[in-house]
């Protein structure tokens, strides 16, 4: 039976046929805080391994019977959070690269230095405290939030729930459309925890903060000396997110070369780091996401063609917050629950004029604005209601919206526009001024997108909606 070691050691497993190098770990490992089990042979080793876990392993590469790298193979596969240093007489760079590439921690030749040996558990001792402290967060985080929720009910929030059940059991890759602030990691969240890598990695990442000269560093890794400042080999955020999701934000921002690095991935699951010539294969699933129009990218060879084809097999889009008001109440519920979650208390009421101002205005940062806003009024109203006085000054004032129309109307400056007769529904004259607008620039959508203020996929959903209505026998369709 194997104990636990001291607070602060490490469990080691050391495997080597040379009987004084196994005395010699085994009284000098202990003076160090950390517990050992040694073994003659690989075959002992397996055994041990089926016995107990261990946080690291020093196994001699050259050893009767079953080598060391067969049983870096099989610790990989049983405990993969076992760190392994190979040990070899026989020093390599090919032997060197096979460990590394199989998962190996790092190597030493013999005779070993004692101080390199101290040096590299010590690095494993952070590693293990930094996995661990990270997972104790992770698991306050959920206590306190629960599970990362997508709040909407209008329909085309709807339409992105069912997408999301749809598409998330596969493996596609997935685009997430939308503007700035509405969502998208919340998506790629979403359809993580509802695939079959939910146990493991989701890795978000904005390609727009990766530095431009590490960019592929970043994703694909490095091998040391690849280039100045490469002091050690390094995996990319493709190699870390082994087995779970990798989430692109902002993937238009990737340059040219590193998209065909992606594309690569895309067509074959390899990837190869940085300074090294062969490729090797890892299981990620690539969600993506942007705010820019990648298909107007294309035709300006901004963006590749093969690689949008291939990034875009399902897309779902993010409606901004101003075209989906009606879920305003339930999402500023959401957010007041998140934030007394958080900071601890009681729950914090909201009161109907203040909704009204937060519904009147059209909310160009979306639901980060909406979320900054709430956490503002919040600590302002303390423990009463959130009142009018307690948002930001620069929400439109009570009844603003009411005089709206006639605005818009004067700025269009324009025949075209009038308020449909009788007892026009929102969506009615909504639709009214989006036709009035393309009129007005003779079908141009680029033109009317930037006036109406909406992103160009979402004049487009308006179009087919225009198109639909005309074919029914209402508004003929827009030029």
């Amino acid at each position: 039976m194997i104990e636990k070691s001291r607070q602060g050691g490490l469990r080691i497993l050391f495997a080597d046929d040379e009987a004084h190098l196994r005395d010699l770990m085994q009284m000098e490992l202990p003076r160090l805080g950390h517990e050992v089990v040694v073994c003659p042979d690989g075959a002992a080793a397996l055994k041990a391994l089926e016995r107990g876990s261990f946080d690291a392993a020093l196994l001699d590469i050259r050893m009767p019977g079953i080598t060391g790298i067969e049983v870096l193979n099989q610790v990989k596969q049983v405990s993969p959070d076992t760190q392994v240093i190979i040990l070899t007489g026989h020093a390599t760079v090919d032997t060197a690269v096979q460990a590394l590439r199989l998962g190996a921690f790092d190597y030493l030749t013999k005779p070993c230095k004692w101080a390199e040996l101290e040096v590299l558990l010590q690095r494993i001792v952070e590693r293990r405290d930094l996995t661990n402290k990270t997972a104790a967060l992770e698991t306050r985080l959920k206590i306190a939030e629960g599970t990362p929720l997508l709040i909407g009910d209008t329909p085309s929030m709807q339409q992105v729930h069912r997408l999301i059940d749809t598409i998330a059991p596969t493996e596609a890759t997935v685009m997430i459309l939308g503007d700035t602030g509405t969502g998208k990691e919340l998506v790629a969240r979403n359809l993580h925890d509802k695939s079959d890598r939910a146990s493991r990695t989701f890795i978000p990442v904005n390609c727009g903060a990766l530095p431009e000269n590490l960019v592929e560093s970043e994703l694909f890794g490095h091998r040391k000396g690849a280039f100045t400042g490469a002091e050690a080999n390094r995996k990319g955020l493709f190699e870390v997110a082994n087995g779970g999701t990798l989430f692109l934000d902002e993937v238009g921002e990737l340059d040219k070369s590193v998209q065909v690095k992606l594309l690569r991935f895309l067509e074959s699951g390899e990837i190869r780091r940085v300074g090294e010539n062969e490729p090797f294969r890892v299981d990620v699933r690539v969600l993506c996401a942007t705010n820019r129009d990648l298909r107007e990218m294309v035709k300006n060879d901004q963006f590749r063609e093969d690689l949008f084809f291939r990034l875009n097999t399902f897309e779902i889009i993010l409606p901004p917050l101003r075209e989906r008001r009606a879920d305003l109440p339930a999402l500023c519920r959401h957010l007041l629950k998140r934030y007394t979650a958080r900071r601890g208390g009681g729950e914090i009421a909201i009161s109907p004029e203040a909704l009204e101002i937060l519904a009147a205005h059209d909310w160009p940062g979306n639901i980060r604005e909406l979320a900054n806003a709430i956490e503002r009024a919040a600590i302002l109203a303390g423990a009463g209601p959130i009142r009018p006085e307690h948002l930001p000054t620069q929400l439109p004032a009570r009844g603003a919206r009411a005089s709206q129309p006639a605005a818009a109307h004067a700025a269009i400056g324009s025949p075209h526009f009038a308020i449909p007769e009788g007892s026009p529904t929102l969506r009615d004259v909504e639709m009214s001024y989006i036709q009035a607008v393309l009129e007005k620039h003779n079908g141009n959508k680029v033109a009317a997108h930037k006036e109406l203020g909406i992103s160009l996929k979402t004049l487009y959903n308006k179009i087919n909606q225009l198109q639909q209505t005309g074919a029914a026998g209402g508004r003929p369709e827009p030029a």
